[in-house]
């Protein structure tokens, strides 16, 4: 808790000058206004979504060697090495029309993979769609497209896209998570009007859901397995009610599962935007959720008995995000959210997940069983923990120029256990950038994050931008 404190007064310390000027972290929320461009995306006629650069980052892990739940291997690799190059590509292909690419070659070293071999090399299929404009601010999409959703940031209740998108992070930082992740097949359209906004999309299924623990080598498998293993749609429209207030409602349908969200943002004065995500639904909790798609997957043998429960039924439950965001004249952002998670653990479910586990053999079908209810919720981006709060900073040029300092704090409101990270990145010239990235987890043995089995992590990294 000490370490924790530290962080949380490190970020707050960095806001001491007041009022407003709005930096880029701020644009990431949706101001309250009607749109005036494109939803999610530019025209299909803009040039200035281009981007390609070549980066290469190691990672150095520490594992936490007493856990009461042994971790089943495979452990976290010690270290980890990889050069990749990352691209963003926008081709007109008429004056209406365009057709987008963005992924990530990997070239990947760890301690417990050999050289060579097929699992060093692999491609991530982030998107690559066709869009048109048939009618003025009337959009037509067709591909594969991550789809984000929502004004919170830290948890996206609303950001139903998210589930199994992301492959092998980096960072932990959600701004992050939301860029690097795997878009969905699907054909999408828009209408973006003076005072509103609407799109409606369907995304296919077109292979069965793939398992929580992908296999490593991956190669160039564009994994719709993860992205496209059911029937999804979604409709969500946005309306100016006044020069403060456009709120967001959203319908997704999922199975046989449907869905209902809204997205609220008002300015606060000149310097502070408030925001409210809340999605709701009827659905199992995360634990008999994660058993159900275990067995779904063949991850879990059929006759192996669900040995943790939260009941087995379906109820209305929902997930709230609420927050502000800050920015100051000394380019700082603070972001600070509560977030809700009405199917994640409460306390007796940790206190039964601890005593199930508890003096086990990491080869135990239990250990695993527990575990992998862990990994599910990792895998859908979705807190196991009931109530967070979270707390990030963002400082354009700290102490000189082309300097960036983020970091954030997530604590689990319920045992006061934490996941902490700081990030560091500094532009030496418009084409190269170095930068460090520090995180770790701190509780107790019983808690969330403090029984994880990466204790603290450190990522050195160089880019070269072209």
């Amino acid at each position: 808790m000490r370490l924790a404190a530290c962080w949380l007064a490190t970020l707050a310390l960095a806001g001491a000058a007041a009022a407003a000027d709005e930096n880029n972290d701020l644009d990431l929320i949706p101001k309250s206004e009607a749109p005036t461009s494109r939803e999610e995306a530019a025209s299909p006629t803009s040039r200035g979504n281009q981007r390609l650069f070549i980066e290469n980052a190691l990672t150095l892990t520490t594992p936490r060697n007493d856990l009461l739940v042994p971790s089943p291997p495979p452990l976290p690799p010690s270290w980890d090495e990889r050069l990749f190059a990352d691209a963003r590509f926008e081709y007109p292909l008429a004056p209406n029309a365009s057709i987008t690419y963005s992924g990530r070659l990997n070239l990947v070293l760890q301690d417990d993979l050999g050289f060579p071999n097929r699992g060093n090399v692999n491609h991530d299929l982030r998107e690559i769609y066709a869009s048109v404009e048939p009618a003025r601010r009337v959009y037509l999409d067709a591909g594969r497209i991550n789809v984000k959703s929502g004004v919170a940031y830290g948890f996206n209740p609303t950001d139903y896209f998210k589930a199994f998108a992301v492959i092998d992070p980096l960072s932990a930082d959600p701004s992050v998570l939301r860029e690097d992740r795997l878009g969905t097949l699907m054909a999408r359209t828009q209408r973006v009007g003076e005072t509103g906004s609407i799109s409606a999309l369907y995304a296919p299924k077109v292979t069965d859901p793939s398992p929580v623990a992908e296999d490593p080598y991956r190669g160039f498998n564009p994994l719709f397995g993860r992205t496209n293993g059911t029937n999804r749609w979604l409709v969500k429209a946005s309306q100016r009610l006044n020069e403060e207030l456009s709120p967001e409602a959203l319908v997704y349908h999922e199975g046989s599962h449907w869905h209902f969200g809204t997205n609220v943002t008002t300015s606060v004065g000149q310097s502070v935007v408030a925001y409210l995500e809340w999605s709701g639904g009827r659905r199992l909790g995360i634990i008999d959720e994660a058993l159900a798609f275990g067995r779904e997957t063949g991850t879990i043998p059929p006759l192996v008995p669900d040995v943790i429960t939260q009941g087995g039924e379906e109820h209305f439950q929902s997930q709230v995000a609420v927050g502000a965001s800050y920015t100051t004249e000394n380019k700082i952002t603070f972001n600070l959210e509560y977030q809700y998670n009405q199917a994640g653990f409460s306390r007796s479910d940790w206190d039964r997940w601890f005593a199930l586990g508890q003096g086990r053999p990491d080869s135990s079908p239990i250990v695993r069983e527990l575990w992998y209810i862990r990994s599910y919720a990792a895998d859908r981006q979705e807190p196991l923990q009931r109530h967070g709060i979270f707390l990030r900073a963002d400082w354009v040029d700290f102490l000189v120029p082309k300097l960036e300092l983020t970091g954030f704090v997530l604590m689990d409101a319920q045992n006061g256990s934490t996941l902490m990270q700081l990030e560091a990145d500094y532009a030496r010239t418009d084409l190269w950038t170095f930068g460090v990235l520090a995180g770790g987890t701190t509780g107790g043995r019983r808690s969330n994050f403090g029984s994880l089995p990466r204790a603290n992590s450190i990522l050195f990294k160089v880019m070269r931008y072209f």
